[in-house]
């Protein structure tokens, strides 16, 4: 574009500007609602911390994550400093309005398995799209372990009790 184009066209968007803003003054400067100026993004870990807290929520949930996982998060939590990861065993991939989410729990012995997989993906939808405002387009969980009652838990005990 030339330069007497360029010219031309920012004094028609300086004379358009006005008229605009004039029809728009019942909702205040810059046009439009407050909540609509600008857009807000929600990162993938922020999902799934909401979906691994609400996951753990559900009775009948032991853990959180595979054997794998598990190992290195007791671990982790071990070291001084270190935290629980609320989002282990949580993969979310979140778009600008829908989520989905895979989740992989270990249930407790004598637990049906159905019904916790039910509660979870539940809450888990619940949580989210509260919270987040994006629409869960599906919650895939997989079981990847039943924890037995004589079974030592992988991830520690406090020192209090």
């Amino acid at each position: 574009m030339t330069e007497t184009g360029q010219r031309k066209a920012s004094q028609t968007l300086e004379k358009d500007s006005p008229k605009e803003s004039t029809g728009a003054s019942a909702a205040g400067r810059g046009g439009g609602a407050p909540g609509s100026r600008g857009r807000t993004t929600i990162a993938d870990g922020v999902v799934e911390k909401i979906a691994g807290l609400a996951a753990r929520d559900v009775d009948g949930v032991h853990a959180m994550g595979g054997g794998l996982a598990r190992t290195f998060g007791a671990v982790r939590d071990r070291v001084p400093g270190g935290s629980k990861s609320v989002s282990r065993g949580v993969k979310a991939e979140v778009g600008e309005v829908q989520t989905a989410l895979d989740l992989e729990i270990v249930v407790e012995y004598g637990v049906s398995i159905a019904d916790v997989a039910q509660d979870v993906r539940e809450n888990v939808i619940t949580a989210v799209e509260r919270m987040t405002g994006l629409e869960v387009v599906e919650v895939n969980i997989a079981v990847s372990d039943v924890k037995l009652p004589d079974e030592e838990d992988d991830e520690p005990q406090g020192r209090l009790q």
